[in-house]
Parts: C-alpha cells; structure tokens; sequence
C-alpha cells in the first residue's frame, strides 16, 4: 500500500496530512524546508473534504471535523483516542479529567502518542494546574488552535 502525502496551508504552518486512498492516517506541521516538491498527486478520496473543513475551521466557520481517520496504536491508545474526539470545540479538559488521577501519565503518553493532530484533538487536553502542558505542534499552536475553537480567551492560559 502506497503511502498518499498531502500538504495543506494554515494559518499556523504547512500541514502534512498522511494516509490511504480511503483513510487520513497521520498529521504534522512542517517547517518549508520539509516541503518536497513533486510528492504524490494521487487522488485519496478525502483531500476535497480535508480542504474544505480545514479552511472552514480556520476561518471560525466549523467546529467539527468528519473526515476519515484511521489512527493505529495499542487498544489503550486507540480507546483514549475515540475519547478525545468526544471533547466538544470549545471546551477544554485535563489529563486526569479524561482517565482519572491514577491513570493520568498512561493517558498523557497516550495523548502525545496521537498520531492525527488537529483531527484528533489532543489540544483540547490541559494541565490540571489550567496551564498548557505538551504538543508535539509546539505550545503557540496549541494555544492558537483553543483561541479558534473559543475554549481561551487571550491570557487565560499560560504557556509553560
């Protein structure tokens, strides 16, 4: 199975969306000099909606994404995954929030081990202290993707 690559604009960086003809398998932001020209031209199925969603969630128009994801990890990833795509836009929640207090590292390793940034939205996820702890997109983008969503205001978190 061939790997499809595609790269997307945003307000915060070139995207590179990786997947299967059928499925989206994995985001990051890349910097210009990780851009390669000539990558594949094939037509995954989901590179329309991608840019039409992206672009409505940017311009403050869509809060949800449905698009199709594939994510592969072990059954605990895969099990915090489906339960940070029920954090609605707009709201935030800390690491023990989502798995309890005992189990609160299992699921930060977990979170950072997200492979679909953005789509999959790990930025939602806080420190229990409200401050803004890990993104493998780097904190600004975390902080820059909770002000779209509403879930800050300016000030309101902190980076750390």
């Amino acid at each position: 199975m061939s790997i499809i690559k595609h790269i997307i604009d945003t307000p915060l960086g070139w995207m590179m969306v990786e997947g299967s003809v059928e499925f989206i398998q994995k985001t990051y932001w890349i910097e210009e000099d990780d851009i390669v020209v000539g990558q594949g031209t094939s037509q995954a199925k989901w590179k329309t909606a991608l840019e039409e969603q992206c672009n409505r969630y940017f311009e403050g128009r869509q809060k949800e994404f449905n698009l199709p994801l594939k994510a592969e990890g072990t059954a605990f990833q895969e099990s915090v995954w489906k339960r940070l795509r029920e954090i609605p836009s707009g709201t935030t929640i800390t690491y023990s929030q989502l798995g309890g207090i005992e189990k609160s590292r299992a699921i930060g390793s977990a979170v950072g081990a997200n492979p679909i940034l953005l789509f999959i939205p790990c930025h939602r996820v806080i420190g229990s202290d409200g401050m803004l702890h890990g993104y493998a997109a780097g904190l600004e983008r975390k902080e820059a993707l909770l002000k779209i969503e509403g879930a800050i205001q300016n000030q309101q978190l902190r980076l750390f």
